[in-house]
């Protein structure tokens, strides 16, 4: 019987033991395996974008990030960053929707997912029963998945301002983590020691995590879609 209760990624790790806890969660581990077999079955043009985001999926989920994600929050930040800025943009390419829904309400959805899992009690709570941790991470990537599409199949001018408003959301989320002056999370407050930080210095950490690594894939994408706006003008 599975014991739902306690961190998925197990206890929380110190500073020197956190690089040997790697996850050998066998069931996850043929379920990656069964993902990256499934991708090579894609079309050449989106079979490599599937294999990498089964790469980022793995080191997000098997690598020591995990229990050092139990620990710091600056790490289970970087953990979502990896989810929703890098996997979920890779699995836009590989899995596009045939009919992708509405840019706003994938905007709206994957905007009010993220801030949701970050009030406080249902983000402890997350940490704390796993059966809540995959529903976590189950709906930041696949709402992120959703909002990434959206951006690739919707026209150049239109996509940009869908680009601007979830590089302002990330921004506004990490604002917050920033400048707040009290730990948030209950889940960190007695873990972050051994690293030679407090709580509310590992979540300032996590904010300009937001402010700096979070807007990167905005940018890059951002720009991508500009130079291909811009060449369609040119040729037309």
């Amino acid at each position: 019987m599975i014991d739902w209760f306690g961190s998925y990624c197990g206890s929380a790790p110190t500073a020197q033991t956190w690089m040997s806890r790697w996850n050998g969660d066998g069931i996850l581990v043929l379920l990656l395996i069964a993902a990256a077999w499934a991708m090579t079955r894609l079309p050449s043009g989106r079979r490599g974008a599937g294999g990498a985001a089964v790469a980022v999926l793995a080191v997000a989920f098997l690598s020591p990030l995990c229990a050092l994600s139990v620990a710091l929050f600056s790490a289970r930040t970087l953990h979502h960053l990896l989810l929703i800025g890098v996997a979920a943009p890779l699995l836009a390419v590989a899995l596009p929707q045939r009919r992708p829904i509405a840019g706003g309400a994938a905007l709206a959805v994957a905007t009010v997912t993220l801030w949701a899992w970050h009030v406080p009690a249902l983000y402890d709570a997350a940490l704390a029963h796993k059966g809540l941790y995959w529903v976590m991470q189950a709906s930041l990537l696949a709402t992120a998945w959703l909002y990434w599409d959206a951006v690739r199949q919707t026209p150049a001018p239109m996509a940009m301002p869908l680009i601007v408003g979830g590089a302002a959301q990330m921004g506004l989320l990490g604002a917050v983590l920033t400048f707040v002056r009290t730990p948030l999370y209950e889940t960190h407050l007695s873990t972050t020691a051994t690293f030679g930080i407090g709580p509310l210095v590992d979540q300032q950490l996590a904010g300009l995590a937001m402010w700096v690594l979070g807007l990167v894939p905005y940018a890059i994408i951002g720009a991508v879609r500009a130079r291909g706006a811009w060449r369609g003008m040119a040729a037309a």
